[in-house]
């Protein structure tokens, strides 16, 4: 087990946009987010990780949904000890994720709240998750 702690963490860009599309009344849009992640070390510092953790949410014309949004945190991770194997990397990825992806889904809530618009509340899911096609097939 790989132990960590967060040193901190902050929001680099955070963007939304109302759109103007028009619909029927009782029209239902699919709110797909797109999530991405990134890994960074730090060379002068191999304990170091930082985490970029992204979501995007953009209308298209084959795609129209009622708003664009875009939020990108940053996360600050310090281990305990160095990581030389590939596992050993992958499972503090998936765990840095888990642990930074509440304050994602929280800054998506704030975000649509402060633009006025009915909150977009994603369900609350395993963070670690969010990259099934990452995880080692048994």
């Amino acid at each position: 087990m790989i132990k960590y702690k967060m040193l901190g963490m902050h929001c680099e860009d955070m963007r939304f946009r109302l759109n103007v599309v028009k619909a029927e009344p009782q029209t239902k849009f699919e709110i797909k987010p797109e999530f991405n992640r990134q890994l960074k070390k730090i060379k002068e510092l191999p304990k170091r990780r930082i985490l970029e953790l992204t979501v995007k949410m953009i209308s298209s014309d084959s795609d129209p949904k009622p708003f664009d949004l875009a939020i990108r945190l940053v996360a600050n991770f310090e281990l305990e000890e160095e990581i030389w194997l590939t596992e050993d990397e992958k499972e503090f990825i998936t765990s840095a994720t888990r642990a930074t992806f509440p304050y994602l889904r929280s800054a998506i809530t704030n975000l649509t709240a402060a633009a006025m618009i009915n909150p977009l509340i994603l369900p609350p899911i395993d963070g670690g998750m969010l990259f099934p096609e990452e995880k080692k097939e048994d």
